[in-house]
């Protein structure tokens, strides 16, 4: 018989986010009225946060398998083979809506979250990176949100020991009431060390490890499956408290215990606590669980079945033991200071079953809890495509020195160091590529090997034009990665959205997801782990389309890794892919003339995918010593992030109108510094490849200089790109 005090209401039924047709499915498929520790299960495990309902269809459209692919989606985090016996373990999360309520805490436990999905499957974590979006700066709230989440980001990542390589941060209005929080971990395992979460065997003991059980973080997952409102405050208690000195003990305790032999199967409990990882465990074996809740350690008194069912309580795993090793595996345990409880069995009957002081608080048919969650496929519209904007409309700024000047110190422009500073990019001692570059590189202890890795999205295209901007954020991911000199394996993406019930904003997820396919596989770059984030939204206000995505890449040998610095004066500064002509959706058409009309540059992917593997080859070759992809601001800003890095400056030459070539943000390139003694080869393979290069000018001096148009000191152009930051957080 089922314990239920409760009378459920349609009240509150949708205080548990579920829609009346949604109830009616729990009523038919149970046959009778849930407790409230049902209705709380069947509400994280049917929310958008755990089950995909609204993108679900649209996803299993990507592509997720390849040569070097080990683990596709559906796993804690994806697995890719490396060679050697090792591979790269990542994934990338989102913690917008906590970090938004409590800026430190929210951000905090979105590193710690991820670092777990990471060394669940048996990975030691070597690297993370984050994607952050903020409001206007002018906005009252943005100060605020940005110092507590850079905080949180730091204040977890360094405490727990792994360096933070790479990220973005942006700031636009559209995301005055919901800032964007996605963490990405990057982790090493054994090829033959990957442990998954299906649960097999019956009768094998279900263990609870690491910290206590509180109350913080109930309903964070549904919290997280809704839009904000006036009440959005008073969700501050389902933010979880995060303990990075906890998790780096359970990280240690993990990895010891899966050196043993003991685990059948672990499950990370990140959103929806015991009740997700328990389910999912059981489900994927085919197997049932059964659960006894007074053996669940808890840090507070009298703690009800619901509450310790949907806690999001951090730092803590559950495993499935192989039971002759039950006594070994809690001496590992006992040994790092953490919790170590038997709280359940598998069993055969399909059923995932929940006792609390004697009575059976739920019993549930357990494949159905997740396999029959509704799933939607919801209307949608495309966005209009935008006209182009002539670049013979687009004025010529008075003086091309101050806008070159004005768009370097602005605050999407501006050097990060003020956040990237703030967290350890040193700890573990392999970091070979710091922040501020293309992308972040790590060398592989023990082998001579390289691992880049990246996050790009430009929100504003996905606006205008969806299927090109999720085009351009794996081309841009792909380009930094090659950038660099690796070759890109596979990537992870974070998929940030308004309210899917609006045809609108579906539309914008559909035209991102298609475009994200299309360059996934002409670039052979899988999809092989991911996150949606829905629902990011208040009072109408939806944030820009956000897919982030993560690519991770490899390199041979980390010492031809090469940086976006000008190393010496008298080299050829080279363009690979041809001058630009699209000023569409431009930071100098947005932050200089003032308008944010036009299509995004379009993205030729074999165009991309035939520069991007010339230019890796010259650099593997020894050819290149310094190396930027084009993105924001075009031409000119990487020329002058180029020359700041390098603290040395070039002249060069472009085709008039100046600005157009100077502020275009075409795709498919980049700017390489190479030795005059290598420049007739280059060329020569250049016309073999098909791929047009053109010589700019020379490294050299002490300025940047534009023949006909402009001239800058590299230390005036390095104080006005470095004062913003600083400046506007000191307040």
């Amino acid at each position: 018989m089922i314990r239920n005090d409760v009378q459920i209401t349609p009240a509150l039924v949708a205080e548990h986010g579920l829609k009346p047709d949604e109830y009616q499915r729990i009523l038919d498929l149970i046959g009778r009225e849930p407790s409230l520790t049902e209705l709380g299960i069947f509400s994280a495990m049917w929310n958008e946060h755990c089950s995909y309902k609204s993108s679900k269809k649209w996803l299993r459209t990507l592509p997720t398998t390849g040569p070097r692919v080990i683990q596709g989606p559906g796993e804690n985090a994806g697995v890719v083979d490396i060679g050697d016996g090792l591979t790269v373990v990542f994934k990338m999360e989102s913690h917008n809506h906590p970090s938004y309520i409590e800026p430190y805490q929210g951000a905090a436990t979105g590193v710690g979250g991820i670092l777990r999905d990471v060394f669940t499957m048996g990975a030691r974590p070597v690297a993370a990176l984050n994607a952050l979006r903020f409001g206007a700066p002018d906005h009252p709230k943005t100060r605020h949100v940005v110092s507590g989440v850079v905080a949180g980001v730091g204040g977890y990542g360094n405490s727990f020991g792994v360096p933070t390589v790479g990220g973005e941060v942006n700031f636009d209005p559209h995301y005055n009431g919901n800032c964007l929080v996605n963490a990405m971990a990057v982790g090493l395992a054994p090829a033959d060390g990957i442990f998954l979460s299906a649960a097999s065997g019956v009768g094998m003991p279900i263990v609870y490890l690491g910290s206590k059980t509180g109350r913080d973080g109930i309903h964070g997952a549904t919290m997280a499956s809704a839009e904000f409102d006036e009440g959005s405050q008073e969700k501050r208690p389902t933010v979880q408290v995060g303990d990075p000195f906890a998790e780096k003990l359970l990280l240690e305790a993990c990895l010891e215990l899966m050196a043993s032999g003991a685990v059948i199967a672990i499950q990370d409990m990140g959103a929806a606590g015991l009740t997700c990882s328990a389910v999912e465990m059981g489900a994927k074996g085919d197997l049932g669980v059964e659960l006894d809740l007074d053996k669940v350690p808890c840090r507070e008194e009298g703690m009800t079945a619901y509450e310790m069912m949907l806690s999001e309580s951090q730092e803590r795993m559950l495993m499935v033991l192989h039971p002759e090793h039950e006594e070994k595996a809690k001496a590992i345990f006992t040994k790092w200071g953490l919790d170590f409880a038997v709280i359940g069995y598998t069993t055969d009957t399909l059923r995932f079953v929940v006792r609390h002081h004697g009575d059976v608080m739920a019993d549930l048919p357990i494949k159905e809890l997740g396999d029959m969650a509704p799933e939607y496929d919801r209307p949608w519209v495309a966005p209009k495509t935008p006209a182009p904007v002539p670049a013979a409309e687009v004025p010529a700024p008075a003086d091309l020195g101050q806008t070159i000047l004005d768009i370097v110190g602005s605050p999407d422009q501006c050097s990060r160091r003020w956040v990237w500073e703030q967290y350890d990019h040193l700890i573990q001692g392999n970091t070979a590529i710091r922040p501020g570059g293309d992308a972040g590189v790590i060398r592989v202890e023990g082998t001579g090997k390289g691992l880049a890795m990246s996050v790009d999205v430009t929100p504003r295209y996905c606006r205008a034009e969806p299927k090109q901007g999720g085009r351009q954020a794996v081309a841009e991911a792909w380009r930094n990665i090659t950038a660099v000199g690796a070759t890109p394996l596979a990537l992870t993406d974070n998929l940030n959205f308004g309210n899917p019930e609006r045809p609108e904003i579906m539309g914008e997820f559909v035209g991102c997801i298609e475009g994200i396919g299309e360059a996934a596989r002409a670039l052979e770059f899988p999809i092989v782990s991911g996150n949606v984030s829905l629902y990011n939204e208040t009072l109408g206000e939806a944030i820009l389309p956000t897919p982030a995505i993560g690519g991770v890449g490899l390199l041979d040998d980390v010492d031809q890794a090469v940086t976006i610095a000008f190393k010496a004066d008298d080299e050829v500064i080279v363009l690979v892919g041809g001058h630009g002509s699209h000023l569409g959706q431009s930071i100098y058409l947005r932050d200089i003339v003032g308008r944010t009309d036009g299509a995004p540059p379009p993205v030729d992917l074999a165009i991309e995918k035939r520069n991007g593997d010339f230019v890796r080859s010259l650099i593997l070759a020894g050819k290149v010593t310094a190396s930027h992809d084009i993105s924001d601001g075009g031409l000119a800003i990487a020329l002058a992030e180029m020359a700041m890095a390098g603290k040395r400056g070039a002249t060069v030459s472009v085709p008039g109108p100046a600005h157009v070539a100077l502020f275009a943000e075409d795709q498919a390139r980049y700017v390489l510094a190479v030795r005059e003694a290598d420049l007739a080869g280059i060329e020569a393979s250049a016309a073999k490849a098909g791929v047009p290069v053109a010589v700019l000018g020379r490294t050299g001096g002490d300025t940047l200089t534009i023949s006909g148009a402009a001239s800058l000191s590299v230390a005036k152009l390095t104080a006005r790109h470095e004062d913003w930051f600083p400046r506007y957080m000191a307040g």
